[in-house]
């Protein structure tokens, strides 16, 4: 099995639409389980996650490119960190990487949709992005927090594991590539859509049971 990467907005982009629930979830918890591995062994760790950035194989590995701030990845980037006010601790890096996972998440699962058309988000799902996402950032939840949260609706839910998920997902961009002779285009427009994104995840959206 080839452990070559691909970005989370390639997978995107081949599939030519969103994530779904269980998708979310399982990325969910394996970016969790990563970030508080990294957050462990490094101490310069990127602070910004998009789905540029976000890499997944069919090995079931993931990682992470490293980030930095420009206009394309603002939507991502934790307000306190466009305005210049970032602290360098290990808790404030943790939580602007809760802010841009959940920010990446909600991009994820928002892709390709018609403006009037909800996403499709169950109401725990709906509230620990919500709560990722945050404009300040003491009142994001933690990656502990995230993680509790994911093991639960795995255990709940009976979730396909991370390693099938992921597979699933590169396999897809690959099979576009066989189709149409080269990999989908990489270069996903990235901003310009902040605006949109936050209304739509403050917003109404479709609850599922």
């Amino acid at each position: 099995m080839s452990s070559t990467f691909v970005t989370l907005a390639e997978v995107l982009e081949a599939r030519g639409g969103p994530l779904l629930e269980e998708e979310v979830w399982s990325l969910l918890l394996g970016t969790a389980e990563s970030l508080l591995d990294v957050s462990y062994k490094q101490n310069n760790m990127c602070n910004i996650i998009s789905p540029t950035s976000l890499l997944l194989s069919a090995t079931g590995t993931l990682a992470f490119k490293n980030c930095g701030l420009s206009d394309d990845v603002s939507t991502f980037t934790a307000p306190e960190m466009l305005q210049g006010r970032a602290s360098s601790t290990k808790p404030a890096i943790e939580r602007m990487l809760v802010y841009s996972l959940g920010m990446t998440l909600y991009w994820s699962v928002d892709f390709h949709l018609p403006q009037n058309q909800p996403v499709q988000l169950s109401d725990h799902l709906n509230s620990l992005l919500l709560s990722m996402c945050e404009d300040l950032a003491h009142r994001r939840v933690n990656l502990i927090s995230i993680l509790e949260a994911c093991e639960s609706q795995h255990k709940a839910s009976i979730l396909p594991p991370l390693a099938k998920v992921m597979r699933q997902l590169v396999e897809e961009v690959f099979h576009e590539s066989v189709d149409h002779g080269s990999l989908p285009d990489s270069n996903v427009p990235l901003s310009g859509r902040s605006q949109m994104i936050r209304e739509r995840l403050h917003g109404e959206h479709d609850f599922i049971s």
